[in-house]
């Protein structure tokens, strides 16, 4: 969004999609998860009341719009692209299909994953987590506005929340820490996936994280990576 109160800034897309290909340049294997809130903040209101089953699936549909403003970007750069969707939109992106997402990978290609998990009570963080599980990815980087990680409370309503470099899955879920919701936290817990928490704001931060600095919270079960 940018500085906007919802929709899509231009420029933010296109930061976010360089930052992508100076990360591929190194021969990362990059998937992303986009979610839907620059979208969805729009259309609160209509969705007051709506039953939850379709307000899920009209943020689903929303995040197809973010999937598809990413693969122009990131095309724009030259980066080859594909979306792959939970909800079936074959005019405009590939079934999501586990094997063929990882061969994109192996072929160099970004892989953009829409459509959530394709099912309604679960969130975009859950299809992150699932999705990161399911092409054996090493870490999931879970991008933040304007905040540099984790803390112990709100740092926008709190002054005095205090900065967390380090905590485990569970000390995540237990302390009700909002990094990500409990059932995406549970599934990286269980399969032991570590979680990057950075400030998206600093260009600088995917490629120090891809080159080993600690950068913003690890959420892990062990020592750092």
């Amino acid at each position: 969004m940018g500085d906007l109160d919802y929709g899509t800034d231009a420029e933010q897309v296109t930061r976010i999609a360089e930052q992508v290909r100076s990360t591929r340049d190194r021969g990362v294997e990059v998937a992303v998860v986009v979610g839907a809130g620059n979208i969805y903040r729009g259309l609160q209101a209509a969705a007051r009341g709506m039953d939850r089953a379709t307000g899920d699936y009209m943020g689903m549909l929303a995040t197809v719009l973010n999937a598809l403003t990413l693969q122009d970007a990131l095309e724009k750069v030259g980066e080859h692209t594909r979306v792959m969707s939970a909800i079936d939109v074959k005019e405009v992106a590939e079934p999501y299909i586990r094997r063929r997402a990882m061969r994109h990978l192996e072929k160099g290609r970004v892989v953009i994953f829409a459509a959530g998990t394709g099912n309604p009570f679960f969130t975009t963080d859950t299809a992150a987590a699932l999705r990161a599980l399911e092409i054996r990815a090493e870490a999931i980087l879970m991008a933040k506005n304007r905040v540099e990680g984790v803390y112990d409370a709100d740092p926008a309503s709190n002054p005095d929340a205090r900065f967390i470099p380090e905590l485990s899955h569970r000390e995540a879920i237990e302390q009700d820490l909002k990094v990500m919701d409990s059932t995406a936290l549970s599934l990286c817990m269980d399969n032991d996936l570590p979680i990057y928490v950075f400030n998206m704001a600093d260009e600088r931060n995917i490629d120090r994280i891809v080159s080993g600095e600690r950068v913003g919270t690890l959420v892990s079960n062990g020592p750092a990576r």
